[in-house]
């Protein structure tokens, strides 16, 4: 018997253990509806959550320079966590833009 065959046995053998059987087929939904949130939405989420952590970095920062806390490791991960976040919205705008330039340059 062959690697393959043994293989294959192996992996037939336990299907058949674990009672693999086939789903039932789902069809896709109707156009127009809509399974979960829509780019518009996942895109205010998303922004609102780089604000959100923003603000967070910039309260951890005051609270530092006024001596709330001295914690400077804290602040600077707050930091660098909103640097990365606004870096990538910025860009993900980016991209959109070459996009839209790039299809209005398409020839029609």
């Amino acid at each position: 018997m062959s690697i393959t065959g043994a293989t294959s046995a192996a992996s037939m053998s336990h299907a058949t253990l674990v009672g693999a059987r086939p789903g039932p087929i789902v069809p896709p939904p109707p156009p127009g509806t809509s399974v979960g949130p829509d780019f518009s939405q996942r895109m205010g989420a998303a922004l609102e959550s780089v604000n959100t952590q923003q603000a967070k970095a910039s309260q951890a920062a005051r609270d530092f320079e006024t001596g709330k806390t001295d914690d400077l490791a804290a602040v600077m991960v707050e930091q660098q966590v909103s640097s990365l976040g606004f870096q990538m919205t910025l860009q993900t705008r980016n991209k959109a833009l070459t996009a839209y330039r790039d299809i209005m340059n398409m020839p029609v």
